[in-house]
């Protein structure tokens, strides 16, 4: 690994391209880290001193490049980053155009759904170096089903923004949303993920944390019980446009901002049987009249979630049963029936 990585290096000095030996290194701490977890323990440690120890450029563009785009979440954290110990210096003996590396502007931040379901939604951030030049488009997969983990990531150029229909998103929230897909991600053991993340994810990491180390903290957040939550919609951002004017439609929709929580752009037909006919009855304590509109709620929230027909053909065919599931207290869950409980003595009282 190490004779071709010099080789490659050695390219790369003469193509003179930030953004082409970036996305290098990172294919290359995907590469070293893989081959550690799996057979050889201390590689990386053993890379990184072969590097140093050659002293050449080649080696030590090397590790310039693995330390830009492995840097740590804050700069304390330093010390725990083997990447940016070793690297750290190194950039000032290279080339010029070397010290460029990591040093982005963002153009913009996009974000929206994947496929038609929304079952894996884009998040996208658009960049250029600082001197204006090979601007590029980061985009990853987040896949809403498995809980919001980050499955794939490419980086294009800037016109592959053209061909997906993504809307104009504050780019720190977007960032915010790529770490936390990353940090899931990483805390599942065995993630479910394409065979090119690995050889992606530093560079997507050091690109979102550019953006959120301009502005704010941008270690991970914790919005709940120790699960990432830097980016998580809330009631007040979710909107549904041509409410349905029917009495208890608002309450209605409340209990579906609740339930679709942080992913509101996933909604299949599964997802409207899951809702319709478990978490309702499960979860739910709504007034009559709610009951009565949730059918148009459900209707008016999958015509604004881009009208697919099998998502209609499912809310048909689930609403009907909707009010006999609210009654059967056989499938209400603990803390509803609790409730429901502590709600009757109020009520007496």
């Amino acid at each position: 690994m190490f004779d071709t990585a010099i080789t490659q290096a050695r390219d790369l000095l003469r193509w003179r391209s930030p953004l082409r030996t970036e996305l290098w290194a990172a294919r290359l701490t995907g590469e070293l880290e893989a081959s550690e977890q799996e057979d050889v323990p201390g590689r990386v440690a053993a890379f990184l001193r072969r590097l140093a120890k050659d002293g050449s450029p080649e080696a030590r563009l090397t590790l310039a490049a693995l330390a830009i785009v492995n840097g740590p979440a804050e700069p304390e954290d330093r010390e725990e980053r083997p990447y940016t110990m070793a690297g750290e210096g190194v950039a000032v003996s290279l080339p010029g155009w070397v010290a460029r590396m990591g040093r982005v502007t963002c153009d913009g931040g996009w974000y929206g759904k994947g496929d038609p379901y929304g079952e894996q939604v884009l998040a996208a951030l658009s960049f250029r170096y600082d001197n204006g030049k090979e601007p590029h488009v980061l985009v990853v997969g987040i896949d809403q089903p498995s809980g919001g983990l980050a499955v794939d990531a490419v980086v294009e150029e800037a016109k592959f923004l053209d061909e997906l229909e993504l809307r104009p998103t504050p780019p720190e929230s977007v960032a915010a949303r790529i770490l936390d897909a990353f940090e899931l991600t990483d805390r599942v053991l065995g993630a479910q993920v394409a065979d090119t993340l690995p050889g992606v994810r530093p560079f997507a990491i050091a690109r979102a944390r550019s953006l959120l180390t301009r502005t704010h903290d941008a270690s991970p957040g914790h919005a709940d019980g120790g699960v990432p939550g830097r980016a998580r919609d809330t009631a007040s951002e979710i909107t549904l446009h041509g409410l349905p004017d029917v009495p208890g439609a608002r309450e209605a929709f409340g209990k579906l901002v609740e339930f679709v929580g942080d992913r509101p752009l996933w909604w299949s037909p599964a997802r409207v049987s899951q809702f319709l006919t478990r978490w309702l009855p499960r979860e739910a304590i709504l007034s009559e009249e709610a009951i009565t509109a949730m059918p148009e709620v459900v209707r008016a929230w999958s015509r604004q979630q881009g009208g697919q027909p099998e998502v209609l053909r499912r809310v048909d065919e689930e609403a009907p049963r909707l009010a006999a599931l609210m009654a059967d207290e056989s499938l209400a869950s603990l803390q509803k029936r609790l409730a429901q409980a502590g709600d009757a003595r109020s009520g007496r009282d």
